[in-house]
């Protein structure tokens, strides 16, 4: 009886642990889907583009993080991320910045120990286009994260027809550093192939006020067609906006962090570089991350912007991520939650309850059987001294 007892207990422990560490990420992200395009065109079945896009891993560091808590943190990102892949399957993914928690001041070693991390962590098939961003959090050198990685402060791309913009937003400081002006080079650059075939007929001068003009000259080609979409625009800090008062979504700040002033270049970028990058690329969606909430709003022109929350359970209780199906005519974003870490404690805690009382019912059990047998032993040594007194 007893030994069926603890393989009973032991048969409820590993269903607890392999629910809480496995199963549950299955059970959470099964009850998501792809959204749908509407109204739906039957071009944009064929076409579409299916993007899963993440924020703020922030993996830990040999400074900050604990080895138990970044075990956990760390296990739940490539549970989370691999179930996603299984179950979605999608094209590309976007990795918006913070990818690190201590980038801008570990040593070399430890940054290549990060690198390594991450590709482990966040390990995709070949088929699928894998990019990220600068964030605040990566770039303490930044020279390191853009060779690691291999990409340039900004650039352009473009995949199944639709246009992407990602911008290393760390670098719109507007204070002349080298990294500011490669990343003001560089969109440039892009502003001109995106506007090249407007350009033949007519010569513009964008000038921003702070981060200098923008100038197109003499182009002789455009690698761009004439019909392609406005960009979508990938960065890691929002776009400038005072405070988070206008924010919506069911994981937007709370109440009282709404009011709270964000401060250019630390929470936002400037309303400068803000200004110069909604003139000059035109995007037709702008996605972010950075503020670890969720938030979704307009600004003016009607380009909208999708904020997204942070990727890690260290952030969040209820950390998400975003199924994007794009097109080059229209576009939906669908947000996905990940199991809540809340969850997981609750049902720890009850499985643990249910264990205690296991234990405390086998131990009162063999308890019992204990003072069963004292009583028969003392029984049976009264029947003898009756014999023999007899």
């Amino acid at each position: 009886m007893l030994v069926r007892r603890l393989k009973c207990m032991a048969i409820f422990t590993l269903f607890v642990f392999g629910f809480c560490e496995w199963f549950i990420y299955y059970i959470v992200l099964y009850q998501c889907s792809w959204p749908k395009l509407s109204p739906e065109k039957p071009t944009d079945a064929k076409g579409a583009l299916r993007v899963m896009m993440l924020a703020d891993t922030h993996l830990l560091g040999p400074i900050d993080g604990h080895w138990f808590d970044k075990l956990r943190r760390e296990w739940q990102m490539r549970r989370t991320f691999q179930t996603a892949l299984t179950l979605f399957r999608p094209e590309a993914v976007f990795v918006l910045g913070d990818l690190f928690d201590e980038g801008m001041a570990c040593s070399d070693e430890e940054f290549e120990d990060y690198f390594a991390r991450f590709n482990r962590l966040f390990y995709h098939p070949d088929d699928i286009e894998f990019h990220v961003v600068f964030g605040n959090h990566d770039i303490g050198f930044h020279d390191r994260f853009k060779r690691a990685f291999n990409i340039p402060p900004a650039q352009l791309l473009r995949i199944k027809g639709n246009l992407f913009v990602f911008v290393n937003s760390i670098g719109l400081e507007g204070d002349s550093c080298s990294m500011c002006n490669e990343t003001v080079s560089a969109l440039y650059n892009i502003a001109s192939r995106l506007h090249c075939d407007r350009n033949h007929q007519k010569r513009t001068v964008l000038d921003d006020g702070v981060l200098g003009k923008l100038r197109f000259d003499k182009i002789l080609e455009c690698e761009i067609p004439r019909n392609s979409p406005a960009p979508i625009l990938i960065q890691h800090y929002p776009l400038y906006r005072p405070n988070e008062a206008d924010c919506i979504g069911p994981d937007a700040p709370p109440p009282d962090k709404r009011t709270e002033t964000n401060r250019p270049r630390w929470e936002v970028v400037s309303q400068e570089a803000s200004s110069f990058l909604l003139s000059t690329l035109q995007p037709r969606l702008v996605v972010s991350g950075h503020t670890h909430h969720g938030c979704y709003l307009v600004h003016e022109g009607g380009i909208p912007e999708l904020t997204i929350p942070s990727f890690s359970w260290r952030n969040r209780n209820n950390p998400s991520f975003i199924l994007a199906v794009i097109t080059p005519e229209n576009y939906v974003l669908g947000k996905c939650f990940m199991p809540e870490e809340s969850t997981v404690i609750y049902i720890y805690i009850f499985s643990g309850l249910v264990l205690l009382i296991m234990n405390l019912s086998i131990a009162i059990t063999g308890l019992r059987r204990f003072i069963r047998r004292c009583r028969r032993q003392m029984y049976r040594q009264e029947l003898q001294g009756v014999a023999t007194r007899y």
